[in-house]
């Protein structure tokens, strides 16, 4: 397990995707400590004194590769007064600390795998997507939902991985278009995986939903991860 580290970073660019949606890329002034695709880390904008207490914070899913330790990316929609502060306050080279790496949401490289994402809730799985090597045996899906076009920041990046990787397959699902993310939907592509773990990161609603509707079909409570965000 990694040993959890505290470093101070600078930001290096803010990108605003629409809809109050945003990228902020960090460079961190101490080598990212290893981490593994699907954790997280603890984001701070005020000052902390080594030693001291931690300042406020709040969780984000580590969506750059765990290959670049000298960068660290996340990516967050406005909800509440938080992210209002996020908005508000970065910018470039504005200094802020963070603390990693955190959780378990790892995906079993050894089994079949389905990913259900909606929104930023796909950035519990960028990190994976980035690591996956093109001779990778077991199969995986990613159905990835966005209210818009616009808001599949991590699109190019999914379809990407799909033209390198022979096993993994994405479906990008606009809302305003084809409506929300369904088990129904997806279930012809899923009934050709041998025994697949599902992981679903997004609205707490959207996961309730999704997980029953997994279940109703027998899927396995045990094979169904879920990774809650606000």
């Amino acid at each position: 397990m990694a040993v959890v580290r505290k470093i101070p970073c600078a930001v290096a660019r803010v990108t605003h995707h629409g809809e109050r949606v945003y990228t902020v890329e960090l460079h961190p002034a101490a080598p990212v400590p290893r981490f593994r695709p699907g954790q997280f880390l603890h984001l701070a904008l005020d000052e902390y004194e080594p030693g001291g207490f931690w300042p406020e914070s709040r969780v984000f899913s580590i969506a750059s590769s765990p290959g670049q330790r000298d960068r660290l990316a996340v990516t967050y929609a406005v909800k509440g007064p938080f992210t209002a502060r996020m908005e508000e306050e970065l910018s470039e080279d504005r200094r802020v600390w963070v603390k990693l790496p955190y959780g378990d949401f790892v995906i079993d490289a050894a089994r079949d795998a389905v990913l259900l994402a909606g929104g930023t809730g796909v950035t519990a799985f960028t990190a994976f997507l980035q690591s996956m090597e093109p001779e990778r045996e077991s199969r995986v899906l990613l159905f990835y939902g966005a209210r818009t076009h616009d808001l599949f920041v991590y699109g190019p990046l999914a379809e990407a991985r799909a033209r390198e990787v022979p096993t993994f397959t994405c479906r990008l699902v606009e809302e305003a278009s084809r409506g929300v993310l369904s088990i129904a939907a997806a279930w012809p592509a899923i009934e050709r995986l041998d025994d697949p773990a599902f992981y679903l990161s997004g609205p707490p609603e959207m996961l309730a939903a999704l997980t029953e509707q997994l279940l109703e079909r027998g899927v396995a409570e045990a094979a169904v991860h879920t990774d809650a965000w606000e």
